[in-house]
């Protein structure tokens, strides 16, 4: 017996996009596969730092207070600045690429190696500015005091003002050894030396009664809470590490889960970024040689473009999210 064959059509055809479905090539279709993917990928990450946000709220750090610095402006309190700064470079870099996707199209070769050199020269100082950002959220500015049950001490004046240790840490005439393997057996290992002892912070608190302990909890005015002198040192009595800067382990701007979203989320970013960078500087050598002036056809420069464009959108995501909310 034969079998029947049904098949269905409109005006005798099932699609109509032949080689360019929807009206766009194959490199320009998968580039918007790749984007739709990765787009889910960051959504996954952006709300998995949501629900961790929610669940530490009253002890997550505050964006002000950790991300004060600019450049060649040591001690001057310039909160999230420096960040908007890296943000309007990165969306600048965006302009710049789509005058070079324009440029294509008109086919003006000068044109397009122009802007795409600005876009490179503004993805690098992006990357650039978070490594120099990553370097101060590592090497930290003023210390604090872990306890034993994991809780953040930080240091201010009567007024309310960040105190680093150096301000009134005490040097104790105590020698202190860094534990490593080839001391002892394998697991006999510990971090680097903080700058300071717990003792000598302590001393260093007792001796100064203008300094107060704050802890990481957040009152309903947003602000941390400060401890009178008493409950200060009786808080201190729990003191176990002494933390400067921040790891994937502890930090010394609150909660650890922060740092991990940070250096995660951040670095992902960062990748993107790079390896955008990579691409651009590879396309703007063929746009030099002529390559796509042989052909006709910039598209490449296009297809680089929803890749940059993407990149600068998720910044415009994870500056929300994680700098300003």
């Amino acid at each position: 017996m034969g079998a029947t064959v049904t098949t269905t059509a409109t005006n005798g055809k099932t699609w109509d996009g032949g080689n360019e479905p929807m009206g766009a090539s194959y490199g320009k279709l998968m580039m918007w596969f790749f984007i739709v993917s990765d787009a889910l990928t960051f959504s996954g990450f952006i709300a998995a730092y949501g629900f961790s946000r929610f669940k530490f709220i009253e002890t997550w750090p505050i964006a002000d207070e950790v991300f004060t610095h600019f450049p060649f402006l040591h001690g001057v309190d310039a909160p999230m600045y420096y960040v908007a700064f890296m943000t309007f470079v990165l969306i600048f870099s965006s302009v710049t690429m789509v005058l070079a996707v324009d440029a294509g199209h008109k086919l003006q070769k000068q044109k397009v190696a122009i802007y795409m050199a600005l876009t490179i020269v503004g993805g690098m100082i992006f990357v650039g500015s978070q490594a120099w950002e990553w370097k101060n959220f590592i090497q930290g500015s003023h210390g604090a005091i872990e306890t034993k049950g994991g809780s953040i001490l930080q240091f201010v004046n009567r007024e309310g003002e960040r105190v680093t240790l150096a301000d009134f840490a005490k040097h104790l005439p105590k020698d202190r050894a860094q534990l490593e393997r080839k001391d002892g057996v394998w697991f006999m290992s510990e971090p680097t030396l903080a700058t300071y002892s717990v003792e000598e912070v302590v001393e260093g608190f007792k001796a100064n009664p203008d300094i107060l302990v704050r802890t990481e909890v957040i009152t309903k005015d947003k602000k941390k809470t400060v401890l009178s002198r008493e409950q200060s040192l009786e808080r201190l009595k729990e003191a176990k590490l002494v933390v400067e800067g921040a790891n994937m382990y502890r930090n010394e701007y609150g909660h650890k889960t922060f740092a991990n979203f940070f250096f995660f989320i951040t670095g992902f970013h960062g990748f993107h970024v790079f390896s955008g960078i990579i691409i651009n500087i590879i396309i703007f050598l063929n746009v030099i040689a002529g390559t796509y002036e042989k052909r006709r056809s910039y598209e490449m420069v296009e297809k680089v473009g929803l890749y940059w464009h993407f990149v600068d959108l998720v910044w415009v995501f994870v500056f929300t999210f994680f700098y300003l909310v």
